[in-house]
């Protein structure tokens, strides 16, 4: 195979992503914009005929005080991790970063490694000598991965340690999804555990309403989403953030980014964004109240954003990170045992690589970071 592998315009890049039945919504042109600190490329292989069949958003981050960069490519970049000559497609891309001043390179190969349905999940929540998802004999085990983790290693590309919840990585190795394609609304539910299904019901009886939010709700959202970080002891991002991501994402395509709010007498108590890229859904940040949560609302705005997706002709609705401890002392827990009662699958994916360009400031700015 003869690639080349050359900068692209936005539209170039976006008309590529269009062109796939989805991609990250990290690799579409407007997260560059979302990533406001970070400097942006779209970069573009090409094959011999001069096709466009690759793309890659790449975000540089400069170190300080040294005109040198990281290059990091989020769940990315988009190309075929199963060709048998991989290395025509990485080592363009690696040469023209190192061109641009990257002195180390991160990627986040979209490949599923492992995955889990609900019912071996809960399995291994109820053996007390099943400590970790892996310890979980998998539903599927995709073989093809193994062999792009050996031939990532052989090129020289590095990967860190996993310390178990996956949450080493920038973006989480773990997660949790719904599969929608081919599945009516009535299968999909009925893949909800007991406890999901009879908290939908509370919701709707106690009057829960599910409503679409636009620009001027992010305030709402703003405020739900502090009280969570306060409870939750996590640093907010700020509102500038999410209504920057609202006018870049919803700018390259209407419906990118939607904002969900669950009202309950006319009070917002739960809120959350949703991302859409092609056939893929994310449900991407969530917010609550303290109180009136025994009416359930974030149950039935998770019902809602599922129907939505899957009237939207979505074949997965991806309920993001987890943790992959399944032991119930573990603060990350929580996360899992609210995810699995959807009856969908947990996902193991390839995890973040690195490619130190220039080993010495790839040690340095390691350093750096773990003080941070």
């Amino acid at each position: 195979m003869s690639l080349t592998l050359r900068s692209i315009s936005r539209e170039q890049h976006l008309a590529y992503i269009r062109s796939l039945p989805s991609a990250s919504h990290m690799q579409v042109p407007a997260w560059g914009d979302v990533k406001s600190a970070w400097r942006s490329e779209s970069l573009g292989w090409f094959d011999r005929t001069g096709r466009l069949v690759g793309a890659g958003l790449v975000l540089y981050r400069q170190v300080p005080r040294v005109k040198r960069y990281l290059a990091y490519l989020p769940e990315g970049p988009v190309i075929d991790w199963f060709s048998p000559n991989l290395e025509d497609w990485l080592k363009p891309m690696l040469d023209h970063l190192k061109q641009q001043g990257a002195f180390s390179v991160k990627m986040g190969p979209p490949v599923v490694i492992r995955r889990w349905d609900a019912a071996a999940v809960k399995a291994g929540i109820q053996n007390p000598d099943v400590r970790r998802l892996r310890d979980v004999s998998a539903t599927f085990i995709e073989p093809r991965a193994f062999e792009v983790s050996d031939k990532l290693r052989r090129m020289g590309w590095q990967q860190g340690e996993d310390e178990g919840a996956g949450f080493g990585d920038v973006q989480p190795r773990y997660v949790f999804q719904i599969p929608l394609r081919g599945r009516s609304l009535e299968e999909v539910q009925k893949g909800f555990n007991q406890l999901w299904r009879r908290n939908i019901k509370k919701a709707e009886k106690a009057g829960v309403e599910v409503v679409r939010g636009g620009y001027e709700d992010l305030a709402t959202w703003q405020r739900l989403y502090e009280i969570t970080a306060e409870r939750d002891k996590f640093r907010p991002r700020p509102q500038s953030y999410f209504e920057l991501m609202w006018r870049v994402l919803n700018s390259e395509d209407p419906d990118r980014m939607r904002l969900y709010i669950a009202q309950h007498e006319g009070e917002p108590v739960a809120a959350a964004t949703m991302l859409i890229v092609g056939g893929h859904v994310w449900y991407s940040y969530g917010a609550s109240a303290n109180h009136k949560r025994e009416v359930r609302p974030s149950n039935a705005m998770q019902w809602r954003m599922l129907r939505d997706a899957h009237g939207l002709g979505a074949d997965v609705y991806d309920l993001r990170g987890i943790g992959d401890s399944l032991e119930d002392t573990d603060h990350l827990f929580g996360l899992i045992q609210f995810k699995v009662g959807t009856g969908g699958e947990a996902a193991e994916y390839l995890g973040e690589w690195d490619f130190p360009l220039n080993k010495l400031l790839h040690k340095a700015f390691d350093m750096y970071m773990s003080r941070r």
